[in-house]
């Protein structure tokens, strides 16, 4: 990148930054607004996690506490997993719990150990999963379908 395009983005940030630096933020213990949830972590988009089980014990476990026991390291409290569809999702492939309508497999991949070990340390995270694309024999080309809601249905039931 060069000098020019640099200084830039240093000046946008600037620019942007000023109009942001004050806010009023008001906590109304009495209102139905929005509640927090917690802080949270996503694993998806193609193999961002993929790696961490290829570290050796005692180091991956060590990580994995890290992450996820309450009141120790990052102390997440929420983890959003990619839904594998056997499909290119920007960095990588999560393989599908459902090859075809009639093929069930919960332990292809690595987002359902993430989900077990995440739970093993904290019984109590709140677990989320997005698909960013489904195997192709969905609707049978229509991904707005039956087959889509039972795909995923048949994930949550997992």
């Amino acid at each position: 990148m060069d000098r020019g395009r640099v200084v830039w983005h240093l000046l946008l940030c600037l620019f942007c930054s000023y109009f942001t630096l004050q806010q009023d933020i008001v906590v109304d213990f009495l209102s139905l607004g929005r509640t927090f949830e917690g802080v949270g972590a996503l694993s998806g988009g193609g193999a961002t996690s993929r790696l961490l089980f290829e570290y050796s014990e005692p180091y991956r476990s060590q990580i994995l506490d890290y992450l996820f026991t309450p009141n120790f390291g990052a102390s997440l409290q929420i983890l959003k997993v990619e839904i594998g569809g056997d499909g290119q999702s920007t960095e990588g492939t999560e393989p599908s719990h459902m090859h075809t309508r009639n093929d069930l497999n919960y332990q292809r991949g690595y987002e359902w150990s993430l989900m077990v070990e995440a739970k093993k340390r904290n019984p109590h995270i709140l677990l989320y999963g997005l698909s960013w694309c489904v195997p192709g024999w969905i609707g049978d080309g229509h991904y707005y379908s039956q087959d889509n809601i039972n795909y995923h249905i048949s994930w949550l039931q997992g």
